[in-house]
């Protein structure tokens, strides 16, 4: 019986030791933060953070759609508009966002002057019939096959 109590004694002795360190883990330490307070403070982080990744995530979506409506899908043709002139100083610009509107620029170039067009593309389809290499510009501005 005495042989019994020592070994209960000995596992209560082991038990309350884990406690005690346990405890002394939660415990306040003067001059630092207790594991609850570290734990508060990162909570609160992660909610702030969380909040920051939702309004990243708003911008994010309407900088897609301000990028979507940008001219950034562009193509030049150059060539020769008369046969009796060389080097190409007549051009055919196209300028088109993600659904196919824009525009295209041509400039003719002639002998004693330049003559500048300017016509609207709406999804892909102009307002104004165009010319070959107009057409060429608007394909290759594309030219993802859209």
């Amino acid at each position: 019986m005495g042989l019994v109590g020592v070994v209960l004694g000995a596992i209560a002795w082991f038990q309350l030791h884990r406690m005690r360190r346990s405890y002394a883990l939660l415990a306040p330490v003067e001059g630092r933060e207790n594991y609850l307070d570290v734990l508060a403070r990162t909570r609160e982080e992660f909610g702030e953070l969380s909040v920051d990744l939702h309004e990243l995530d708003k911008r994010l979506k309407v900088t897609r759609a301000d990028l979507a409506r940008a001219l950034r899908h562009v193509s030049v043709v150059r060539y020769d508009a008369y046969g009796d002139l060389a080097g190409r100083y007549s051009f055919s610009a196209a300028l088109l966002d993600d659904s196919g509107d824009g525009l295209i620029i041509t400039s003719i170039h002639g002998r004693n002057e330049n003559r500048l067009y300017l016509k609207g593309i709406a999804q892909g389809n102009p307002d104004i019939e165009l010319s070959p290499e107009e057409e060429q510009a608007v394909v290759a501005a594309k030219g993802d096959g859209r």
